[in-house]
This record gives structure tokens, sequence and C-alpha cells, in this order.
């Protein structure tokens, strides 16, 4: 294949509300280890999916698959196919700059640049070009909104972000994705170190976003997982188990691992 060409998934794999879908991914490591295996999975558009199953399964590998993350690991094999919107961003000739625009993540920990709150949220608007400070401004409040902080900080956006507590900075670091306005947002357990109002913040800024967003987590909890997912994938030693709506796979799974799972039977 040559480097302009790029590859476009038939019509047949694709369904018209899929934002992604992944197409027999494998990746390992430079230690051995074999993270996917033969994955394969749709990715919903304007829905939560959740990835979901114990830790070391491939969980996360899968998830900075999506906007090529994996790119800055030791990855030494790499098979298989990630379409966005038809197009396999996977392919050797794609802008991983701009891909990482259309695809924005929110890792674990909150990090927060040594910067002022709004700073904070025009430094990647300024860099990809933006230089109206209406529009700088009006990108500040609407993904503070979105991310359901602008009433705690309107009164302070020129105040050190990391004067923030742990629940604000996770909020204003999904701000700053969002203020960039990403087609999909991948979610590493964005909550795992937030307390129970700010976690329900978040969720519920999730359920609210999805309708102009397409959102992947990896939940850090399976409760979480139930209680967020619109469909849902549970992974194990690399590969996919089980995948259905998220009522389904926490009600009535179809693969005894998954039910053991879901049930606290091992994980």
């Amino acid at each position: 294949m040559s480097s302009t060409e790029v590859h476009t998934a038939s019509s047949s794999a694709l369904e018209i509300n899929n934002k992604i879908f992944i197409e027999g991914l494998s990746v390992g490591y430079s230690d051995g280890t074999e993270s996917l295996r033969d994955v394969s999975l749709v990715v919903p558009d304007h829905a939560i999916t959740v990835l979901f199953g114990p830790a070391g399964g491939g969980k996360s590998t899968l998830l900075r698959t999506m906007n090529r993350l994996n790119d800055l690991a030791d990855v030494v094999r790499l098979s298989g196919h990630v379409w966005l919107d038809g197009i396999d961003i996977l392919d050797p000739s794609i802008d991983v700059i701009s891909l990482r625009r259309r695809v924005g993540i929110v890792f674990t920990q909150p990090v927060v640049l040594p910067m002022t709150i709004r700073q904070n949220l025009t430094y990647g608007l300024e860099l990809a070009g933006e230089r109206s400070r209406n529009r700088l401004e009006e990108a500040v409040e609407q993904s503070l909104r979105a991310a359901a902080l602008w009433e705690e900080v309107s009164d302070r956006l020129d105040d050190p972000a990391v004067a923030l507590s742990g629940g604000q900075q996770q909020r204003l670091c999904l701000a700053r994705v969002l203020a960039l306005e990403p087609e999909v947002i991948l979610l590493d357990e964005p909550t795992s170190g937030l307390d129970p109002i700010s976690t329900g913040k978040v969720e519920a800024s999730l359920q609210e976003l999805k309708e102009h967003y397409t959102f992947v987590l990896v939940p850090h909890s399976i409760q979480q997982a139930a209680r967020t997912a619109d469909y849902a994938a549970f992974i194990l030693d690399g590969q996919i188990i089980e995948y259905a709506p998220g009522k389904q796979i926490f009600t009535h799974p179809q693969d005894q691992r998954t039910e053991d799972y879901v049930e606290g039977r091992f994980g």
C-alpha cells in the first residue's frame, strides 16, 4: 500500500450509527506479553460503551489504541484495523495529531497544566490557531458548563488550576477535552480517585453529553459499569468474551465467565 492510501471499511462491516469499528486487533509488547488477541468490537455513535473486566486484561491497551497513544509504548506486534468513520486510523499515513483532536482522552489521575483554570481550557485552542478572544471565552464557559464545573469556578477562572480539589481537577480535565470539540472521548477510570459526590457529577455529565459525543469508558468498578453503560464489552485475558447492551450484559449475561465476574465470583 502506498503512503497516501488509507483503508476504508466496507459498507457491510459498518452500520450507519457506528462511530468506531475494531476488526481483528492484536497487540503485543516488547516484554513478550500479548495484551489483545483478535479483538473485534463496534462502538456506536452517541452512546457510552463500557470496557470492563479484571485488571491486566487489555482494557487500557484497547482504549489507547483508539487514538494511537500506544504509539508511545513498547508495542512490537500490531495487527488488525480500527475504523473511525470508515477510515483505518492504524494506517501509517494518518495524521496522528488531527486524530487526537477528534478522539480525546481523560486519564485516571487528573493532570492539570501549571496555569490558571482559564488557561487550561484555552491553551489547546490557541495551539490549534484560535485567536478570537470571544471564541476562547465562549469555549471556556461552554466546556465548564458541560463538565458540571462552571458554577463552582466561574468567579475564579484566573486562579491556579492546581488549587482545585481532586474532583474539580478531574472535571477540568474533561472540560479541557470538551473545549477542543472532539467526536469521541476516551475515559480511563476517570473517577477512581474521586469521592461519591464528584463521581456522581461526572457520571451525570456523561449522560447529558452523549447526545453530542461518543464515549468509551473503562470504569473503576462493576457498579459504575452497570450504571453508565449503553453497551458493554467484558474483556478477559486480551479477548472480548461478551458484548451486549448494558442492561442485558449486567442482568442476563450469556457467557458463564461474564456472569461469574458480574456476580463477584472472581476478579
